[in-house]
């Protein structure tokens, strides 16, 4: 028998990186090589836009109904953007992780702050950085076709967002996406072994004694 058939608790992975970096080109290669971890489904109240799927891109809420679940605790963390709410729903979270399914989330700082809050225990936190202040620079330059003010204000909210590196439980530097992604699954795959997530563990020492 291997560590894969005792049975375990799922995790929370939190990627977060300043914009330019390459999370979510790094967030989508995992979901592809990885069948075993699932992207967090977040809760909106923004309008559905064309293409979008109720349950798969957003699960899209009322204002009203969104608060009233913001009031009932249901949200592992939430925040406002541009004027429409978002959150996480607890229970979409907690019914995967129990079910031994990991959940990936690609949330900033202050997201992660709230998830740590709430669920310590489940949560596995990675910083991407670049490699570089002038790579940075040349990846928001080549991305955007923005103007130089621009580029410059996206560099500013860069620097601050970076600045939190140092509450997150891994730092990877991305100067070679391959060589990211191999350094998330080595993180992956061993926080998976960790004898507290592997509830099942006791039972199979048990028969092997």
């Amino acid at each position: 028998m291997s560590n894969e058939n005792i049975s375990r608790r799922g995790l929370m992975l939190v990627l977060s990186s300043p914009s330019g970096a390459g999370k979510t080109t790094l967030s989508r290669r995992l979901l592809e090589s990885d069948r075993n971890i699932s992207l967090s489904v977040s809760a909106t109240t923004r309008a559905m836009r064309p293409g979008e799927v109720h349950g798969k891109d957003y699960h899209f809420l009322k204002m009203e109904e969104f608060e009233a679940w913001l009031g009932e605790g249901k949200f592992l963390e939430h925040a406002m953007v541009f004027g429409n709410r978002y959150g996480t729903p607890s229970h979409l979270v907690t019914d995967e992780l129990g079910a031994g399914r990991d959940v990936l989330f690609d949330i900033d700082w202050q997201g992660t702050q709230q998830l740590k809050e709430k669920m310590r225990d489940d949560l596995v936190s990675i910083f991407i950085l670049p490699p570089s202040h002038d790579e940075l620079e040349r990846r928001l330059k080549t991305r955007a076709q923005d103007s130089d003010e621009i580029v410059a204000g996206r560099m500013a909210k860069a620097a601050d967002e970076i600045s939190h590196w140092p509450e997150y439980d891994y730092v990877v530097v991305n100067t070679d996406v391959e060589k990211a992604l191999a350094d998330i699954q080595a993180i992956l795959n061993a926080e998976r072994l960790r004898r507290s997530r592997q509830t099942g563990i006791s039972e199979f020492v048990g028969r092997l004694i």
